[in-house]
């Protein structure tokens, strides 16, 4: 998958910048697509060059003007046959794991500082996904959503993440009691525990 198949479809929600798309990367496609603003802003040119998207310019009286970019048929035709190709296996390469790995023969407090904080980064996702999850539930309950809902890919992609976030979480503060309890670590609150 490229970074172009993730802003064809977070351009599904409509017309965005740069700059929108940016803040939406972060809000809604953060659990399983990271990108930088400039690595956006150059899928962008590249796209627009391609034909995939088309943008126009939007005046503002007190800040400068931006483009907004849509989808064009090409666009949506790419994102088509893309959905339509089997996905491969997701391949995991994760330098935390690494360092846990090696544990046993390394500095058993920089490794639980470590998975510290990847347990506060897990739970201040988990925290903006569950509000996300709220805004787009609008009041109704799940299965509601899940039936008669606007667009579903959003609300299962949301779902997955959540779920993952609450596994880090998990695996997190297990990880950090049974390596303080092996190496005989003392607790600190900048942990982020409750």
């Amino acid at each position: 998958m490229s970074l172009r198949h993730a802003v064809l479809a977070a351009l599904l929600e409509g017309e965005a910048s740069g700059y929108d798309l940016a803040k939406g990367f972060d809000a809604s496609v953060a659990n399983f697509w990271m990108a930088t603003p400039q690595q956006l802003y150059r899928e962008l040119e590249r796209m627009e060059g391609e034909g995939l998207v088309q943008a126009r310019v939007v005046e503002q009286e007190r800040r400068p003007n931006k483009r907004v970019f849509s989808l064009t048929d090409a666009g949506s035709a790419a994102l088509h046959d893309f959905t339509a190709t089997p996905a491969k296996p997701t391949a995991i390469r994760d330098e935390l794991m690494v360092k846990v790995q090696a544990v046993d023969s390394g500095d058993a407090e920089a490794v639980v500082e470590a998975v510290s904080a990847q347990l506060a980064f897990s739970r201040g996702k988990l925290a903006r996904y569950e509000r996300l999850r709220e805004r787009l539930l609008v009041g109704r309950g799940e299965e509601e959503y899940l039936a008669s809902g606007g667009r579903v890919g959003p609300y299962l992609t949301l779902m997955r993440g959540l779920s993952f976030e609450r596994e880090n979480i998990a695996w997190a503060e297990r990880t950090v009691g049974i390596l303080r309890q092996r190496h005989g670590l003392v607790t600190h609150a900048v942990d982020g525990e409750r």
